[in-house]
């Protein structure tokens, strides 16, 4: 028997989530609506523009998102990751722990140094823009992925953010491997739409001979194949994925289980914050999948955890929240 049903590995990110203006974005020269790299001192212009605004934080990163809603909806889940012995380390560390997440670091000593931070901005049409400033995480590598722990897994979920470093795309590939070689599933996620911009050749290398599971939206879908409908997308997508999910926000998902197309309608809500919903819907579908149950199933839930998020501020819903979403899809 699998000693955990998730094993998880990307870049650890103290989530640090405020609600901006349009204006404020142009003000600063953000770029709106993705995930932008930057420096410490980039980092720090932006935060001195912003004192004094209320913000929410919480340990985030694509990848701990996820593995974090596998433990919340009762599954066993392991994060391997980097962040150092400073206060914003502490506090990841200590968040991670509160969620029944086994890491790499449970009882030793950790680096040096500064915990990556991702500074997310939220507009008023409910719209994620990220900065950030990975921190030690950009040293993140194949030291971090625990072999036995991988052995002994069902699936492992790569973060596409990784594919944005060589440490990370190393530490990634080795990491599938592993998984590979021990008959354990293989899942990987976009992440997010700069990843198949910019480092398409990078998650190409990770791919390799093609994944057990993939997670996109329909936007880094379309970009990845570098079709412009998304029906030719999903048939191209089959080249690299023996299975996959498209979210398409509002819409719900599409769906392919190896066999047919499924699609998945959604509840319509108000989204006020879309920061982290792929990340949550991932983890419900991991976690349903994990307990046999069927893809579209597996849908369900993940296409009902993440209707739910949007509604509220923050990349996580809270254990009873995601429990009640649980009991209403699957009956227990």
């Amino acid at each position: 028997m699998a000693l955990y049903d998730v094993y998880g590995l990307g870049n650890a990110l103290v989530d640090m989530e405020f609600e901006v203006t349009d204006s404020f974005l142009q003000q600063m020269k953000i770029e709106k609506g993705l995930m932008t790299l930057v420096n410490e001192a980039r980092q720090r212009e932006i935060i001195e523009a912003i004192h004094g605004m209320q913000h929410k934080r919480s340990c985030g990163g694509s990848a701990a998102n996820t593995v974090i809603a596998v433990s919340q909806l009762g599954g066993r889940s392991f994060y391997s990751c980097k962040v150092s012995s400073d206060e914003h380390g502490d506090f990841y560390y200590q968040d991670l722990m509160r969620e029944g997440v086994h890491n790499n670091w449970s009882g030793k000593g950790r680096p040096q140094g500064t915990t990556g931070r991702c500074m997310v901005f939220i507009t008023p049409d409910a719209e994620r823009t990220m900065n950030t400033h990975l921190g030690i995480t950009s040293t993140f590598s194949k030291l971090e992925v625990d072999e036995e722990i991988i052995k002994n897994s069902k699936i492992l979920y790569i973060e596409g953010y990784l594919v944005s470093s060589p440490h990370g795309r190393e530490a990634a590939i080795h990491a599938k491997t592993l998984a590979e070689r021990y008959g354990v599933k293989t899942a990987l996620t976009f992440s997010d739409s700069s990843m198949p911009i910019s480092f398409n050749e990078g998650l190409l290398e990770v791919i390799g001979s093609g994944v057990d599971l993939l997670f996109c939206n329909e936007s880094e879908a379309k970009i990845f194949t570098a079709q412009d409908v998304l029906e030719d997308a999903f048939r191209d997508l089959k080249k690299y994925a023996r299975t996959f999910a498209i979210t398409q926000g509002p819409k719900g998902a599409l769906l392919f289980d190896g066999d047919k197309e499924i699609d998945v309608v959604t509840s319509q809500v108000e989204a006020i914050d879309t920061n982290g919903a792929g990340d949550l819907f991932a983890g419900a579908f991991l976690y349903a999948l994990s307990t046999n149950q069927s893809f579209a199933m597996a849908g369900k839930l993940a296409c009902a955890s993440a209707s739910k998020l949007v509604t509220q501020f923050g990349a996580r819903l809270s254990r009873e929240h995601i429990q009640h979403i649980k009991k209403i899809v699957f009956g227990y």
